[in-house]
């Protein structure tokens, strides 16, 4: 499993170019999960994401996390995370897990993150998706197991 996570001061979520959802202060997560993945991934990454101190403190310090601020979290599925762009000039998406797959390890993931208590947005699995988001830092950081 990787995540790209973004702190960010805002985004919305649109699909099919019909709203869908917003947070306030807190991460985009683009997840990409690979053949592999199952509930260890999972538990590690949810872990990594919401306890990561990547937001400022009172002294400007990378010093607070998700869950300190009570910040909120938007979740994108996305296959593309394990495209490998080694060879020519058109992405190689091998490495990505089938979508049957991918999806059963997706709802895993909302589920054990939706026992944490965290306030999570996510947009639709396998559907065209646009996310406009206001990146804030920028910190822009990888989990990956």
């Amino acid at each position: 499993m990787k995540i790209i996570l973004q702190r960010v001061n805002s985004a919305k979520m649109f699909v099919n170019d019909k709203f869908m959802s917003e947070i306030k202060k807190g991460i985009v997560a683009y997840i990409g999960i690979t053949h592999e993945d199952g509930l260890k991934e999972i538990e590690y990454c949810i872990d990594k994401l919401i306890h990561l101190r990547i937001f400022d403190d009172e002294n400007g310090k990378l010093n607070l996390s998700l869950e300190d601020i009570n910040g909120e979290l938007l979740v994108v599925s996305n296959f593309t995370i394990y495209g490998n762009t080694k060879k020519g000039r058109r992405p190689s998406y091998t490495n990505s897990a089938s979508a049957e797959k991918a999806k059963e390890v997706y709802d895993i993931f909302l589920l054990k993150l939706s026992e944490k208590g965290i306030n999570y947005q996510t947009g639709q699995f396998q559907q065209y998706m646009r996310i406009i988001s206001e990146s804030d830092g920028p910190v822009n950081l990888i989990i990956e197991t």
